[in-house]
C-alpha cells in the first residue's frame, strides 16, 4: 500500500467520521470507522519527516494550513457542540513534527525525549485535537520506524492509555471500548505500507480538510435552524 493509498484511506475515514459526528453524534457506527483516520495521518507525518528535503518548509506548510483551517474547524465544532476553543488537527501534526525535529537535533536523545514530552504537554494545554496522544503517537511512529513489533506494541499501549480515563469515567461504557478498538485497527493499513509514494498529492489533504469542515458546518446551519 503506497503513501497515496494510505492518505486516501485516511481521508475517507475522516470524512465518514466528521459526517457522522455532524449528523448522528459521537457514538454512531460510522463514527467508529472514522477512528482509523488520525493514526494514519500521524504515521504519514513521521514518514514525511524522513523524506522531506526541507523540514522548515514542511513545518511552515503545516502552520499555514493550521491557521487557514482554524475558522472552518471552530465553526464546525460550534455548530455541533457549542465549543470552539480546540485547535485543529494541523496544529497537532505540527507539534508532532517539532517533537521529531527536536529529537534529531538535540545533542542527547534523553533531551530529545524530554522535548517530546514537553511538546505533548503543551499540545494538551493548548487543546489541540488529540492533544498529547497525537504528538506522542507521531513521535513513536518515527522513533520505532525500523522496529515493527515495537511500533505495534507502542501504538496499542498508547491508545489504551488514551482511553483509560473514559473507561473509568463511564464504567467501561461499551461504545468507548469500540472507539478504542477501531482506533487500534488503524495499525493494519499502516503495516501494509510499502514505503512507496504512489501518486503525488501533496496539497490534496491540506485543501480538503478545511473545505469539508466548512461544508459540514454550513449543512449543520441549514438543516438545524
Amino acid at each position: 500500500m503506497s503513501s497515496f493509498v494510505l492518505k486516501i484511506f485516511a481521508i475517507i475515514s475522516m470524512l465518514i467520521d466528521h459526517a457522522s459526528f455532524a449528523f448522528y453524534g459521537k457514538f454512531s457506527p460510522w463514527n467508529y470507522l472514522g477512528r482509523l483516520a488520525f493514526p494514519i495521518f500521524a504515521f504519514q507525518i513521521s514518514q514525511g519527516f524522513q523524506h522531506t528535503s526541507n523540514p522548515n518548509k514542511y513545518a511552515l506548510r503545516l502552520l499555514l494550513f493550521a491557521l487557514l483551517s482554524q475558522i472552518p474547524f471552530s465553526l464546525f465544532l460550534y455548530t455541533i457542540t457549542g465549543e470552539f476553543l480546540t485547535l485543529n488537527i494541523f496544529f497537532t501534526l505540527l507539534f508532532g513534527l517539532f517533537a521529531i525535529y527536536a529529537y534529531e537535533k538535540c545533542p542527547s536523545k534523553w533531551l530529545g525525549f524530554l522535548a517530546c514530552i514537553l511538546l505533548a504537554g503543551l499540545a494538551s494545554l493548548l487543546h489541540t485535537d488529540y492533544g498529547y496522544y497525537g504528538v506522542l503517537l507521531i513521535f513513536l511512529f518515527y522513533v520505532l520506524r525500523n522496529h515493527k513489533i515495537g511500533m505495534v506494541v507502542a501504538f496499542l499501549g498508547l491508545t489504551i492509555v488514551k482511553f483509560i480515563p473514559s473507561f473509568l469515567q463511564t464504567n467501561f461504557y461499551y461504545p468507548n471500548i469500540l472507539l478504542c478498538l477501531f482506533t487500534s485497527l488503524a495499525i493494519v493499513p499502516i503495516l501494509l505500507y510499502n514505503g512507496k509514494q504512489g501518486k503525488k498529492s501533496k496539497y490534496f489533504f491540506y485543501v480538503f480538510y478545511p473545505c469539508h469542515l466548512l461544508l459540514f458546518a454550513f449543512l449543520r446551519i441549514i438543516f438545524t435552524t
